[in-house]
């Protein structure tokens, strides 16, 4: 079992930045792929970004040159730098982590864009 905790949302003025981190805790080994999606207000989860074990990266065309995902297998920690936000920005992120057949999502932290 593996539970996942995210941090690091919070207000930000529009063109600000934040880093939003996902603990991995329980993990077992596993080349995982790890994934940070979001929900805007009454709309619906749209996937933000994806890494996986080697690295090798995917972005929604939304964020792609504004956001940054990495990880730190050190740490078992996912990030998500996230530069020149919008108002559009605004939701909540939850990271995913799959490992074959099994699918891990955190408890998401809201990231709000408002001046």
């Amino acid at each position: 079992e593996v539970e996942l905790v995210e941090s690091g949302g919070g207000l930000v003025q529009p063109g600000g930045s934040l880093r939003l981190s996902c603990v991995a805790s329980g993990s077992s080994e596993c080349n995982y792929e790890r994934f940070w999606y979001r929900q805007p207000p009454g709309k619906e989860r749209e996937f933000v970004s994806y890494i996986d074990s080697n690295g090798r990266t995917r972005y929604a065309g939304s964020v792609k040159g504004r956001f940054a995902i990495s990880q730190d297998n050190a740490k078992s920690t996912l990030y998500l730098q996230m530069n020149n936000l919008k108002a559009e920005d605004t939701a909540m992120y939850w990271c995913k982590i799959t490992c074959g057949y099994d699918v891990y999502w955190g408890r998401g932290t809201q990231v709000t864009v408002s001046a």
